[in-house]
């Protein structure tokens, strides 16, 4: 391959895409004979030329990939950038004894990187997490025609398009058309919709000092009604009760009738009579 191109601007798609698309657009293609010889040498020798090689004369397939996803309204640079590195794993776990070429091979992983950035940054907060949601989003993107909400029968052919129920198709659907709102809202907005901003009526009261004073309060003050009302149970009682419901690995009603030497509904009538008793002294106790 004859090509001895330099990483300048015009081969950085942030700098200026235009040249950039002009630049990989004419670097030569690679025949299966050489594109067979340099993954051979990388491959065997670890040779950082033919590395370079390869991805070169790849870099425009990574920009056609990356046009079809214009509609997602994020930078076109950042997709191919995002996709030349999913081209560049690829290149470095291609083996040529596959028996495919190379565009066939990294047409997966320069997807991948693209899919990954496109979820990191379409909103703010992921709208698909799991490998199945991902999967949805992408299709249900690619399937939908209109702005409008799919209808019924349309819903219905959707979901037994992609495998998955309808509710999830709607569910994603309602995810896909939702906005981003700022907390505070807009610095510019006006008087009569500030209020709107989310910091106005979304309240997070577990830090609330008060709250936690009190709940802390409500803990310690319960825990002595116990103790005090425990304290007031025979020793048999006591034994039971903190074996069946105070200790980490609690006891069967059979585990402590062999260790009394009774039956287990004996022990049962027991822990019910203890419980009883204990309500009714915390129950004293609180008033």
């Amino acid at each position: 391959m004859g090509t001895s191109l330099q990483l300048t601007d015009r081969m950085v798609p942030g700098a200026n895409l235009e040249a950039y698309i002009q630049t990989t657009s004419r670097i030569p293609m690679l025949s299966a004979d050489e594109e067979r010889n340099l993954a051979e040498r990388l491959h065997q020798d670890n040779d950082l030329e033919a590395a370079r090689q390869l991805v070169l004369s790849h870099l425009r397939f990574v920009v056609h990939i990356a046009r079809s996803y214009a509609g997602y309204g994020l930078a076109q640079s950042d997709l191919i950038q995002e996709g030349n590195v999913g081209l560049m794993k690829a290149v470095k776990r291609f083996d040529p004894s596959y028996g495919v070429r190379l565009v066939s091979f990294a047409v997966h992983w320069i997807k991948a990187e693209i899919h990954e950035f496109i979820l990191r940054n379409w909103r703010i907060v992921k709208v698909a997490t799991t490998k199945a949601q991902r999967k949805l989003f992408f299709n249900l993107r690619s399937q939908k025609k209109r702005l409008a909400w799919l209808s019924q029968d349309e819903l219905t052919a959707v979901a037994s398009d992609l495998g998955v129920e309808p509710k999830v198709v709607r569910e994603m659907e309602g995810r896909l058309a939702s906005q981003d709102s700022a907390f505070d809202g807009p610095m510019d907005d006006d008087d009569d919709h500030v209020y709107q901003a989310p910091a106005h009526y979304l309240q997070d009261g577990r830090n609330d000092p008060a709250t936690q004073l009190e709940q802390s309060d409500w803990a310690e003050d319960s825990s002595q009604r116990l103790q005090a009302a425990l304290s007031g149970l025979d020793e048999r009682s006591q034994d039971i009760l903190k074996a069946r419901w105070l200790s980490e690995g609690k006891s069967t009603l059979h585990e402590l009738a062999d260790r009394y030497g009774v039956s287990a509904e004996r022990i049962r009538q027991l822990e019910k009579n203890a419980m009883k008793k204990i309500r009714a002294q915390m129950g004293e106790l609180a008033a």
